[in-house]
């Protein structure tokens, strides 16, 4: 493994982490800490930034231009990230499995759909 991934791979997980703890805090009015979980959740949005940076600089790439083709993927992976929470939350926390199951595997597959966006089909 390279240093690059193996420093990506650590960053990204500490970031991640801190982000979904971040919104656990925030969203669970069990856990009465919503201005900490803001506060989590945005040092994991700042952290992941920081180590795409950081991965794009220690394997000497450039960073990718935002032309329109890549803000629609980025529109379109944040509409199918939050299809599939909605799913999970439809399932957890409204009691309504079937329905959130199929909102849910709706949202999989819009992700699993941005490969092909991004990578093509040969």
């Amino acid at each position: 493994m390279k240093k690059s991934s193996f420093v990506s791979l650590i960053m990204g997980t500490v970031s991640g982490v801190l982000f979904a703890l971040g919104m656990c805090m925030a969203l669970l009015p069990e856990w009465d800490a919503f201005t900490e979980g803001i506060i989590f959740g945005a040092i994991g949005i700042v952290l992941g930034i920081v180590t795409a940076l950081i991965w794009f600089k220690m394997e000497n790439k450039k960073l990718p231009k935002m032309s329109g083709r890549n803000l629609f993927r980025t529109i379109y992976a944040v509409i199918a990230a939050l299809v599939l929470g909605t799913g999970m939350c439809m399932c957890l926390v409204w009691q309504q499995i079937i329905w959130g199951t199929l909102v849910g595997l709706l949202g999989i597959i819009m992700l699993i759909a941005l490969i092909p966006m991004i990578k093509g089909i040969k």
